[in-house]
C-alpha cells in the first residue's frame, strides 16, 4: 500500500539529493506544489514525486540547465520511455542495496 503523502526527507532519500535541492526545485518549477501544514512542513504527493523524478532526470542525468528542463517539461510528454527506464533501474538499484545491507 502506497502512502498518500511523503515527507521531504523521504523524497530526498528516494532521489538521493539533499532536502535543500527539493526546496530549490520547488521555487524554480511552478508545477511542484507540496502541501504545507501550519508549521510549514512539506508533504509530497505521488504526482509531486513523479515531477521531481523528471526534474532530477533532466538536470542530473541529461545535463539540462534549469531553463532547459523547464522547456522540456513544457514540450515533452511525461511518459518519456527513457525516464521510465531510469526509474525502473533506480528501483532495482535500491532493491539491491537493501538486499546487500541485509546480508
Amino acid at each position: 500500500m502506497e502512502k498518500l503523502y511523503y515527507s521531504i526527507g523521504e523524497v530526498a532519500a528516494m532521489l538521493d539529493v539533499a532536502p535543500s535541492v527539493l526546496r530549490f526545485w520547488e521555487s524554480e518549477f511552478d508545477c511542484i506544489k507540496p502541501v504545507k501544514n501550519k508549521r510549514g512542513t512539506r508533504s509530497y504527493t505521488a504526482r509531486d514525486i513523479e515531477l521531481l523524478r523528471r526534474i532530477h532526470y533532466l538536470t542530473r542525468e541529461c545535463g539540462y540547465t534549469l531553463e532547459g528542463a523547464r522547456e522540456q517539461m513544457r514540450t515533452r510528454p511525461v511518459d518519456d520511455p527513457k525516464m521510465e527506464l531510469v526509474n525502473n533501474l533506480t528501483a532495482v538499484r535500491q532493491f539491491l542495496v537493501e538486499l546487500k545491507e541485509q546480508l
